[in-house]
Formats: C-alpha cells, sequence, structure tokens
C-alpha cells in the first residue's frame, strides 16, 4: 500500500483509452512537423536546459507524463539519468520504438509509488491538466515528497480557468477528456502549498496550435 493515497480521478480510464487512440499520430506529428519538440521553441527548450543544469548531479530524474519520450530523450542526452513514465501503453510503446535507450514504463502520476527524498528532478511538462482539480494538489504533494533537499519540479500547462472538454485531437481522433486550465498565480499558490518554493516563471502567449501556457520551476527548500 502506497504510503501517499492519491484520489483515482473517474475518467482516468477514458483519458488513457483517449491518448491510446491518438498516440501514432501524435509521435508522428512531433516527428515531422516539430510541434510538441522543445528543439522548435526556444523559450520552451531554455527552461528545460536550466532545469537539466539546476538538477543535473542531484541523482535520477523522473519525466511524468512523458508522451512519445521526446523530452525524456532531450534530458538523457544531457546526461541526465531520467525514466519516462505515461498513462498510455501505446504512448510508451511509441517513446521505446523512438528512445530505445532510454527508460518507460506505464502508470499515471495518480498512480506513482515514490519514496521520500528520491528524486533530483521532476517534470509535468504538458502532463497534467487532465488531472481533476482536487486531484492536482494531491499529486503536486507527492512530488514535492519524492524530491530530494534542492531537488526541483518544472512543470507546464494550458493558462485560463476553464474546464475545456476536448472531443477529437490530433487529425480528427475521438478523444475524451478534459483540459483545466490554470491561472497561473493559482497554480504557483498550489505548487507552493505543496512545500516548494518557486524560483522561475515563464508566461507564453497562443500560438497557431495552442492557447496561452505557463512554465513553473520549484525547488525543495535544502
Amino acid at each position: 500500500m502506497r504510503a501517499h493515497h492519491i484520489d483515482r480521478p473517474a475518467d482516468l480510464d477514458t483519458v488513457r483509452e483517449s491518448y491510446d487512440r491518438v498516440a501514432d499520430n501524435y509521435a508522428h506529428m512531433v516527428q515531422t512537423t516539430g510541434i510538441g519538440d522543445i528543439r522548435t521553441h526556444p523559450w520552451l527548450k531554455a527552461s528545460i536546459d536550466a532545469f537539466a543544469d539546476t538538477v543535473g548531479g542531484l541523482g535520477p530524474v523522473l519525466d511524468v507524463g512523458c508522451g512519445p519520450g521526446t523530452v525524456t530523450a532531450y534530458l538523457a542526452e544531457r546526461g541526465l539519468d531520467v525514466s519516462g513514465v505515461d498513462l498510455s501503453p501505446r504512448m510508451i510503446e511509441n517513446a521505446r520504438r523512438l528512445h530505445p535507450g532510454c527508460r518507460f514504463s506505464v502508470s499515471s502520476a495518480t498512480e506513482l509509488d515514490l519514496e521520500e527524498a528520491s528524486l533530483g528532478g521532476i517534470l509535468g511538462w504538458w502532463s497534467l491538466f487532465n488531472l481533476p482539480r482536487d486531484v492536482l494538489p494531491q499529486v503536486l504533494a507527492l512530488f514535492a515528497r519524492a524530491l530530494k533537499p534542492g531537488g526541483h519540479l518544472i512543470t507546464a500547462t494550458h493558462a485560463g480557468d476553464e474546464d475545456a472538454v476536448r472531443t477529437e485531437a490530433y487529425g480528427g481522433v475521438p478523444v475524451r477528456w478534459t483540459t483545466h486550465q490554470w491561472r497561473p498565480e493559482r497554480l504557483v499558490g498550489l505548487i507552493e502549498r505543496s512545500g516548494l518554493r518557486t524560483v522561475a516563471e515563464l508566461r507564453l502567449p497562443p500560438t497557431e496550435y495552442s492557447g496561452p501556457g505557463v512554465v513553473v520551476m520549484a525547488g525543495r527548500p535544502v
């Protein structure tokens, strides 16, 4: 039994099945268009680079909601001891196919069994917005507990204050998930209440394929 209980989202199975359906199209999009690849976005790449510089040498890093493994592989290239997890088995199949030298496993953010002070870094990179508003604080508390003193979390998500239900994605594939958008100041507040200290925040304007976003990096005090 896990020491840190997290409520299971009522729609977890539906969300998992939806991402299984779009996994191949999403992986193909990243490969062929660069959308979703930090190397095509200088500010997102700079954020990940800053994270890598900060947590390098602190211990294992976990990419939660890694999708097809693009950021996991980038961090591995930077020399980090990084592994990725995703709730979608098909996403993990794509990650293993595209990045055979990296470690990946299937798990939801709400199903992780993380030991206290076991990780140097955690990513929730555009991967936590499906968590219900009452569940995200529980996950953030788990992350804060799992980080070593001096370890850092970096998260990126959709900015706003609405719950948007999505019914198709990535080539018109039928899906069913809710995107919970967060106002940056509310997200920062949740992170700090989990016990972490915010060290950087980046707000992103809308693009032709996405609405406004926010990146937050926070550390566990030494």
